[in-house]
């Protein structure tokens, strides 16, 4: 579509004022506002607009809404050792295959953490500070060399750290991993919108654009071509985590086999809520379909209903944000062609500086502007099988989410110590002297894999504060 077309179709959806400052500006500023209009969705935007304006997600009705079932952890009374070694062992033989490939969604900045850059750099182990990305490189890294196939790591960016991100690996050589194995994409933008629906811009020759969500990874990887190249590959499922939760289990073979076991589209990690309060989502069962309910929508008084039986918290099953999704179904998902398997998109009001009809530029002090944003876990009931699996939070949830404390650099700091800690306990090894340390991946990324490691060792180095094992 030419530019004379383009502007003509935004006047006559009502969405002229996107260019009325069109004639002020450069070529180069005409060219990158005609390419922002161009990847716009008119009729979507009229559409996500008249729903929220009809309060579509105001009336939600939960006296229908029950826990989700979901598999006990190994360890737990009720778990089942003996399911989870079949399970491992099955998801072990789809990484020896190449059946599996990692995703991290790393579309932030570290703003809120005080860091400038984007958030997979910020530093984040205990002893060496290593960035986010470098864990999960090692961890990626050794798994691909223990079942001796170089496994595709996916790496969800935002237009604004993109080039920063790529940058990065390239200066990092990829923390060792084949830079072929490593594969940036960038996540989608919606426009925002004021009160009647207006898209805003933020300057006279740009749209205010905001990210889509992390729903909208999955638009992504279909429009990207991920899709189309993994499945070339012969990758069935894919591995998906965020960026700021150093602990996950990038590639889990237990997680993947249960997932193939009970041939589910779409898996998810839980664990169990420590209170009431705790500040993730809740996996429930309504009108007969797994799906999360965030702590701000489920009313608290519900937030803060007993089990009668055992005294636990009635929706216990938290959300971690650690998933796991076959291919295909990230396609029906992603290509957006059937409405009835679209992600459902969701309203923040938020305030969002505009430039306005006289070409003033406006910090406004309320809410101004509604965005648009997709949940990933709005897939689980689009499934026509999702299972949850229960994980340790101790071993696999610490993300760093503020400066200062809880799911802060800190605190998760001294969880990947402590999971260390006890690796080494495990070993048999007096540990109690000890409040700092740190282990590899490349040595072990699992308590399994260092009790083999260590006890392998022919000499054993000396456990002291900010012990380095690699």
């Amino acid at each position: 579509m030419d530019a004379d077309a383009l502007i003509e179709k935004f006047e006559t959806n009502g969405q002229g004022q996107v260019f009325q400052f069109f004639s002020e500006l450069g070529t180069e500023e005409k060219a990158a506002l005609l390419e922002q209009a161009a990847s716009i969705d008119l009729e979507e935007i009229a559409g996500l607009f008249a729903k929220w304006k009809e309060g579509a997600e105001q009336d939600t009705d939960y006296s229908d809404l029950e826990p989700a079932p979901y598999i006990p952890h190994k360890s737990s009374t009720s778990g089942d050792s003996g399911l989870w070694t079949d399970a491992e062992d099955l998801g072990n033989q789809a990484l020896r295959a190449g059946r599996v490939a990692a995703f991290t969604v790393a579309g932030g900045q570290g703003t809120r953490l005080g860091f400038d850059g984007p958030k997979g750099t910020f530093p984040a182990t205990p002893v060496k500070g290593k960035p986010l990305f470098q864990v999960f490189a090692e961890k990626i890294l050794a798994t691909s060399e223990d079942c001796g196939e170089a496994i595709d790591w996916l790496i969800l960016t935002s237009i604004q750290n993109d080039a920063a991100t790529r940058e990065f690996f390239e200066e990092h050589q990829f923390f060792g991993l084949k830079p072929e194995q490593v594969h940036f994409f960038t996540q989608g933008l919606m426009p925002a919108v004021d009160r009647e629906g207006k898209i805003l811009l933020a300057e006279k020759g740009r749209i205010a654009m905001s990210p889509d969500g992390h729903g909208g990874s999955l638009r992504a990887l279909v429009r990207s071509g991920q899709v189309e190249r993994l499945r070339a590959k012969g990758v069935e499922t894919i591995s998906y985590f965020q960026v700021d939760n150093p602990l996950v289990n990038c590639l889990d073979p237990a997680f993947i086999g249960f997932h193939l076991m009970e041939q589910a589209e779409v898996s998810s990690k839980m664990i169990p809520k420590a209170y009431a309060e705790e500040k993730v989502g809740h996996f429930c069962i309504k009108d007969g379909h797994q799906v999360v309910i965030e702590y701000s929508d489920l009313p608290m008084e519900m937030q803060k209903l007993q089990n009668p039986d055992t005294g636990e918290l009635l929706f216990v099953a938290g959300s971690i944000a650690i998933h796991m999704l076959d291919l295909d179904f990230i396609e029906k998902i992603g290509a957006g062609q059937d409405e009835e398997l679209a992600l459902p998109f969701h309203f923040a009001q938020k305030k969002v500086p505009f430039v306005d009809s006289e070409g003033n530029s406006i910090s406004p002090n309320e809410n101004n502007g509604l965005k648009f944003e997709m949940f990933i876990f709005d897939s689980l009931p689009l499934a026509q099988k999702s299972i949850i699996l229960e994980t340790l939070r101790e071993d696999e949830f610490s993300p760093i989410k503020n400066a200062e404390g809880k799911d802060s650099p800190a605190t998760s700091k001294t969880d990947q110590a402590n999971q260390h800690l006890r690796w080494l306990k495990a070993a048999g090894e007096a540990v109690d002297h000890l409040d700092n340390m740190e282990i590899s991946p490349l040595f072990a990324y699992s308590e399994e894999k260092f009790l083999q490691k260590w006890k392998a060792l022919a000499s054993k180095p000396t456990l002291e504060n900010n012990l380095y094992i690699q």
